[in-house]
C-alpha cells in the first residue's frame, strides 16, 4: 500500500461512501437500511456547511481506487470530532487506517483544537485497538438498539 495517498474529499465521492458504508455494515453488522440514509444525512451537511478552515474529509487512494475515509469536523471551539472513518476490506491491517487516523489528528491539532471526540461500537475491535495505541482514551459505553441490531455504543476523547 505504499502507493496510497490521502486526498481531500470531494462532494463527487458521496455516493461512494454511502454506497461502501451501507454495505459493509449490513454485510459485517448486520446494520439496516436506516444506516446509508444516515451517512448520506452527515455527508451533505458537510458539502452544505463544512468550514474549510477547521473540518476537512480526506479520501485514501491507490490509483483509481478509493480504500478508506475519515473527516474532522468542529464539535465546538475546542472540540474536533472524528466522523466517518471507513476502511475497505483489502485495506485493513495495511497501515492505511493508522494513516488517516494521523491524518484527522494532525489536522486538528493544527488548526487549534485542544481534543477530539468519536462515537463508536464496541464490535468495531481493530478500530478501537488502533484508537488506544494512538492515545485515544474510552469515556462512555452503553447498550443501544440501533440500526436494526443490539450495539454497545461508545464515546471515546483524545487531549492534545
Amino acid at each position: 500500500m505504499s502507493n496510497v495517498i490521502l486526498r481531500p474529499f470531494e462532494p463527487a465521492d458521496t455516493d461512494w461512501l454511502v454506497e461502501r458504508h451501507a454495505t459493509l455494515y449490513a454485510r459485517d453488522e448486520g446494520f439496516d437500511d436506516t444506516f446509508g440514509p444516515l451517512v448520506r444525512n452527515i455527508l451533505e451537511a458537510f458539502c452544505a456547511e463544512h468550514d474549510p478552515t477547521c473540518e476537512q474529509g480526506w479520501i485514501a487512494v491507490e490509483g483509481d481506487q478509493r480504500l478508506g475515509s475519515v473527516f474532522c469536523v468542529r464539535l465546538d471551539a475546542e472540540t474536533a470530532k472524528l466522523r466517518l472513518f471507513l476502511l475497505v476490506p483489502e485495506a485493513r491491517g495495511k497501515g492505511v487506517g493508522r494513516r488517516l487516523l494521523e491524518q484527522c489528528m494532525g489536522f486538528a491539532r493544527d488548526n487549534g483544537y485542544e481534543g477530539m471526540q468519536l462515537w463508536t461500537h464496541e464490535s468495531h475491535s481493530a478500530a478501537c485497538a488502533l484508537y488506544r495505541r494512538a492515545g485515544w482514551m474510552l469515556t462512555e459505553s452503553h447498550p443501544v438498539r440501533s440500526f436494526g441490531q443490539d450495539l454497545v455504543e461508545q464515546t471515546w476523547i483524545y487531549r492534545f
